[in-house]
């Protein structure tokens, strides 16, 4: 899968040399050229200079074929506008923004991009929220058996109660993260697109947990 970062700063090479790592390949775009540096020798991913909320910049950087986009320059306006600009003209549905104040975040989020607040921001925090699997444990209980999981839910999900996704799954949805707020799922609850899931489950069924969310829903579910 192909990766777009905007911002070349430390935040952003290290979140570039991540998912590279991963086997993806990686655009970094920066309007600083000596930012490249950061990347290091190693980095066989693109170097695009120039706005990354520029039509011909982010088709330089590979956005058409995107399957997500990190917004993480130190500019607030920059981010959320380049984060827009991904999603709305070019279809990119894995977006994530970082926003330096943490209450224009939240306004944000209500705009439907997930936006991180750099006062909890991490690398790995990033990355949980771009790649298309892997549980971010959150809480395991004093036996040790069971955990709470913030889990990837594949989007064609959007739109089904999240009783679906524990039926599909045999697991619990704890709760769910919608723009910011905690929300414990009723009975006519709906999976929206941009909700956190957060899954109660053995630890042993974390990877077909994780399997059966990260793919559309098939017909019986």
């Amino acid at each position: 899968m192909h990766f777009v970062i905007m911002g070349c700063g430390r935040s952003g090479a290290t979140l570039a040399q991540m998912v590279e790592d991963r086997g993806h390949t990686v655009a970094v775009v920066d309007q600083n050229p000596n930012a490249f540096r950061r990347l290091g020798g190693q980095f066989e991913g693109r170097r695009v200079t120039g706005l990354g909320f520029e039509r011909d910049t982010l088709i330089d950087a590979g956005i058409e074929d995107a399957y997500a986009f990190a917004a993480v320059s130190n500019g607030d306006n920059s981010n959320i506008i380049a984060a827009r600009v991904a999603r709305e003209t070019f279809g990119v549905h894995n977006v994530v923004a970082r926003i330096y104040d943490a209450g224009r975040a939240e306004v944000y989020q209500r705009l439907g991009i997930p936006t991180v607040a750099t006062v909890r921001w991490t690398a790995d925090q990033m990355i949980r929220r771009l790649l298309p699997s892997g549980a971010a444990f959150e809480y395991r209980d004093a036996s040790g058996m069971l955990l709470i999981a913030e889990v990837h839910v594949h989007l064609g999900w959007v739109g089904r109660r999240i009783s679906a996704l524990d039926e599909a799954t045999g697991a619990r949805v704890a709760y769910l993260t919608r723009l910011g707020e905690g929300l414990i799922p009723g009975p006519e609850t709906v999976y929206q697109e941009g909700d956190l899931v957060h899954v109660v489950l053995r630890e042993a069924e974390a990877p077909r947990v994780e399997s059966v969310l990260a793919a559309p829903p098939t017909r019986e579910s």
